[in-house]
Protein backbone atom coordinates (compact mmCIF):
# COMPACT_ATOMS: atom_id res chain seq x y z
CA UNK A 1 0.00 0.00 0.00
CA UNK A 2 1.31 3.45 -0.80
CA UNK A 3 0.99 6.48 1.42
CA UNK A 4 -2.14 8.64 1.43
CA UNK A 5 -2.33 12.41 1.76
CA UNK A 6 -4.27 13.39 4.86
CA UNK A 7 -6.13 16.67 5.23
CA UNK A 8 -8.04 18.36 8.03
CA UNK A 9 -11.21 16.81 6.57
CA UNK A 10 -10.13 13.14 6.71
CA UNK A 11 -7.40 13.06 9.39
CA UNK A 12 -9.62 12.27 12.39
CA UNK A 13 -11.60 9.58 10.57
CA UNK A 14 -8.38 7.94 9.35
CA UNK A 15 -6.50 7.86 12.66
CA UNK A 16 -9.61 6.87 14.66
CA UNK A 17 -10.20 3.78 12.54
CA UNK A 18 -9.39 0.29 13.73
CA UNK A 19 -5.85 -0.92 13.17
CA UNK A 20 -2.56 0.93 12.86
CA UNK A 21 -2.11 4.30 11.20
CA UNK A 22 1.26 6.01 10.88
CA UNK A 23 1.31 9.71 10.04
CA UNK A 24 4.32 11.60 8.71
CA UNK A 25 4.10 15.39 9.17
CA UNK A 26 6.40 16.93 6.57
CA UNK A 27 7.04 19.92 4.29
CA UNK A 28 8.50 20.22 0.79
CA UNK A 29 11.28 22.61 1.89
CA UNK A 30 12.44 20.32 4.75
CA UNK A 31 15.68 18.44 3.99
CA UNK A 32 15.24 15.76 6.69
CA UNK A 33 11.64 15.28 5.49
CA UNK A 34 12.89 14.63 1.95
CA UNK A 35 15.42 12.12 3.30
CA UNK A 36 12.75 10.32 5.37
CA UNK A 37 10.16 10.23 2.54
CA UNK A 38 11.66 7.27 0.63
CA UNK A 39 12.22 5.31 3.86
CA UNK A 40 8.56 5.87 4.81
CA UNK A 41 7.33 4.97 1.32
CA UNK A 42 9.39 1.76 1.31
CA UNK A 43 7.99 0.74 4.70
CA UNK A 44 4.46 1.27 3.38
CA UNK A 45 5.15 -1.39 0.76
CA UNK A 46 6.37 -3.85 3.39
CA UNK A 47 3.39 -3.42 5.72
CA UNK A 48 0.11 -3.60 3.78
CA UNK A 49 -1.75 -4.08 7.09
CA UNK A 50 -0.74 -0.56 8.22
CA UNK A 51 -2.18 2.70 6.90
CA UNK A 52 0.58 5.19 6.02
CA UNK A 53 -0.57 8.80 5.89
CA UNK A 54 1.28 12.03 5.18
CA UNK A 55 0.36 15.55 6.23
CA UNK A 56 1.89 18.46 4.32
CA UNK A 57 2.36 20.96 7.16
CA UNK A 58 2.40 23.89 4.74
CA UNK A 59 -0.91 22.98 3.09
CA UNK A 60 -2.51 21.78 6.34
CA UNK A 61 -1.38 24.41 8.84
CA UNK A 62 -4.48 24.20 11.03
CA UNK A 63 -4.15 20.41 11.26
CA UNK A 64 -0.45 20.69 12.10
CA UNK A 65 -1.26 23.24 14.78
CA UNK A 66 -4.04 21.05 16.22
CA UNK A 67 -1.61 18.11 16.32
CA UNK A 68 0.89 20.33 18.18
CA UNK A 69 3.62 19.84 15.56
CA UNK A 70 6.68 21.86 16.57
CA UNK A 71 9.34 20.16 14.44
CA UNK A 72 9.30 18.23 11.17
CA UNK A 73 9.41 15.55 10.20
CA UNK A 74 7.30 14.21 13.04
CA UNK A 75 6.06 10.64 13.01
CA UNK A 76 2.91 9.68 14.90
CA UNK A 77 1.51 6.18 15.33
CA UNK A 78 -2.11 5.49 16.18
CA UNK A 79 -3.57 2.11 17.02
CA UNK A 80 -7.32 1.68 17.24
CA UNK A 81 -7.68 5.45 17.48
CA UNK A 82 -5.17 5.91 20.32
CA UNK A 83 -1.95 7.88 19.85
CA UNK A 84 0.75 5.42 20.94
CA UNK A 85 3.89 7.05 19.53
CA UNK A 86 5.00 10.55 18.55
CA UNK A 87 8.54 11.61 17.78
CA UNK A 88 10.14 14.37 15.73
CA UNK A 89 13.11 13.63 13.50
CA UNK A 90 13.83 11.51 10.46
CA UNK A 91 14.17 7.85 11.35
CA UNK A 92 16.48 5.45 9.53
CA UNK A 93 14.76 2.37 8.07
CA UNK A 94 15.73 0.01 10.94
CA UNK A 95 14.35 2.43 13.55
CA UNK A 96 11.09 2.82 11.61
CA UNK A 97 10.79 -0.98 11.48
CA UNK A 98 11.31 -1.09 15.26
CA UNK A 99 8.49 1.42 15.77
CA UNK A 100 6.13 -0.54 13.52
CA UNK A 101 7.01 -3.84 15.24
CA UNK A 102 6.51 -2.29 18.69
CA UNK A 103 3.13 -0.79 17.76
CA UNK A 104 1.98 -4.13 16.33
CA UNK A 105 3.03 -5.87 19.57
CA UNK A 106 1.16 -3.53 21.92
CA UNK A 107 -1.33 -5.06 24.34
CA UNK A 108 -4.25 -2.79 23.52
CA UNK A 109 -6.26 -3.93 26.56
CA UNK A 110 -3.43 -2.61 28.74
CA UNK A 111 -3.08 0.57 26.64
CA UNK A 112 -6.82 1.33 26.97
CA UNK A 113 -6.60 0.74 30.73
CA UNK A 114 -3.70 3.19 30.99
CA UNK A 115 -5.60 5.78 28.93
CA UNK A 116 -8.66 5.40 31.18
CA UNK A 117 -6.54 5.71 34.34
CA UNK A 118 -4.81 8.83 33.02
CA UNK A 119 -8.18 10.38 32.12
CA UNK A 120 -9.52 9.60 35.61
CA UNK A 121 -6.50 11.27 37.23
CA UNK A 122 -6.67 14.38 35.07
CA UNK A 123 -8.18 17.43 36.74
CA UNK A 124 -11.75 18.04 35.68
CA UNK A 125 -12.44 21.41 34.06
Amino acid sequence: MSTIELTHEDFEKTVASEGITLVDFWAEWCGPCKAFGPVYEEASGKHPDVTFGKVDTEAQQSLSQAANIRSIPTLMAFRDGILVFSQPGALPAPALEEVITAVKALDMVDVRKQVEEAAAEAPQA
